[in-house]
């Protein structure tokens, strides 16, 4: 809610502006006055990258051209000119999406695992099992989830975020620097901030600032002084500077244009290429339908089923991190480029929680509607579908009643016939098939979780109104 780049491609994309988003105006005014001081000192990111700068690991020989930095400022056009065009796709370089993103699939399920494998370790100890017990309760679910939930593509998504920060070895804040998106946009603020940085004129050229200055924007050739779009307001030279010749007064002078910051040219080529680029990367140019498969949260696939959902989707994975069940992945291959990291409920690694509507109350964009718990339990997600060939009761002919045990619809959604058919022993049995009964079923996927059969479980669901073959 506080990124003025998630505001404005949702704002261009669904042309209506969230109250939630009011809060990202804080930071623009922010900006406005003191630069990019969220770059400086709020920014989670940022703050990974300054905990993890990997500055004795640098080949001081390797120099990044200044031209570099105007690849950010491709990014911030780009994804507010696909937005514009109803794709928000790019929103996956957004710096709080990467960090988000990366907590909740990566390193916060990582962190459960190894915090679980130590209390497994430390209740066979003498004494301690009654402690462990204690801590445990303690930490679950008020931190940790009661169970530990696993999330497809882990290992991509912490990869991607120690890829960010191995690219501290080429520079200090190479993202801010040369990639960033936010930074891009909050950068063309800042050059009308109202608090710059100024050198004074006694200043012998020490270029003690220089080496200080984490996004190497403080220029020997110019006095010293710096770019107020790439200055995130460290004040590291205000530090460093032994003489104190540092300082930040208001300033109202025309803003200073540099080499590396976008041009017309850049503009209109960065704009043409969006534009083709939606274009190219459209999942289907005959049809918008989604796979049968592809199933979505709660309230957030679109009516008509020609039409692609959660286009709104800003790929902040709020949802993710909310649903108690794991059910709730994203998407990176299954959902084409336009659905990439958007939600998508797996059933297989949890379903969609009968009394649970904690994934519409955290979206911040409302591209997962904030349904109150009545009106989720009507919305259809899916339906199931059983696979007669690989059903226990169906294909080995033995009682199987899990699916229909588990159903949470009060009038249930699967109900048991007892059929006569031929044992393995030629002799009858009377056997409790499942049947599904459509008109009832909302998809919550719990009868394909928790389905026994092993691999792809005997009971799927599948998106309404599409054709479905095993």
């Amino acid at each position: 809610r506080l990124d003025p780049l998630l505001m404005f491609a949702h704002l261009l994309s669904s042309r209506t502006f969230l109250l939630g988003s009011s809060a990202a105006l804080l930071v623009i005014l922010l900006t406005v006055v003191f630069g990019r001081l969220w770059c400086g000192w709020i920014c989670p990111l940022g703050t990974i990258l300054d905990i993890f700068p990997l500055k004795n690991l640098r080949d001081r020989r390797i120099t990044v051209p200044n031209q570099w930095r105007k690849v950010k400022y491709g990014l911030l056009i780009a994804i507010l000119v696909a937005a514009l065009l109803g794709n928000l796709t790019l929103l996956v370089f957004d710096p709080l999406t990467i960090f988000f993103r990366s907590l909740s699939t990566a390193f916060f399920p990582a962190l459960d695992h190894i915090v679980t494998q130590i209390e497994t370790v430390l209740f066979q100890v003498p004494g301690l099992a009654a402690p462990v017990v204690r801590f445990d309760s303690w930490i679950r679910p008020s931190v940790f989830p009661t169970e530990p939930l696993y999330y497809r593509h882990t290992l991509l998504f912490g990869f991607i975020f120690l890829g960010v920060i191995a690219l501290n070895l080429f520079a200090p804040r190479f993202w801010c620097r040369y990639l960033c998106p936010l930074g891009g946009l909050l950068g063309l603020i800042s050059k009308l901030a109202l608090y710059r940085r100024k050198v004074g004129a006694e200043c012998k050229g020490c270029k003690l600032c220089t080496a200080a200055c984490p996004t190497g924007t403080i220029d020997p050739q110019k006095g010293y002084t710096s770019d107020p779009a790439e200055c995130t307001m460290c004040l590291d030279c205000l530090e460093t500077c032994p003489r104190s010749l540092v300082t930040f007064p208001p300033s109202f002078s025309k803003p200073e244009w540099n080499e590396y910051d976008p041009s017309r040219r850049d503009a209109l080529l960065t704009i043409g290429a969006a534009v083709l680029g939606v274009a190219l990367f459209h999942r289907n140019w005959l049809s918008r339908r989604e796979p049968p498969h592809l199933l979505r949260p709660p309230g957030a696939r679109e009516a008509n089923p020609d039409v692609i959902a959660m286009t709104n989707c800003v790929r902040c994975s709020e949802c993710i991190r909310a649903c108690p069940t794991g059910g709730l992945q994203l998407a990176v291959f299954d959902a084409g480029l336009e659905g990439e990291w958007t939600p998508v409920l797996v059933p297989r690694m949890g379903y969609c929680d009968y009394s649970c509507n904690a994934c519409g109350q955290v979206c911040p964009v409302q591209a997962i509607p904030p349904l109150s718990l009545e009106e989720k339990r009507l919305q259809v997600i899916g339906i199931a579908y059983i696979d007669q060939d690989r059903c226990i009761a169906w294909a080995d002919h033995r009682d199987c009643i899990v699916c229909e045990e588990m159903c949470p619809v009060p009038e249930k959604a699967i109900q048991l016939e007892e059929m006569q058919t031929w044992g393995p022993d030629n002799i009858m049995v009377t056997v409790k098939v499942p049947h599904v009964l459509r008109e009832r079923c909302i998809g919550c996927g719990i009868c394909e979780y928790k389905c026994p059969v092993n691999g792809e479980a005997a009971i799927r669901v599948f998106v309404p109104e599409t054709e479905v073959s095993f």
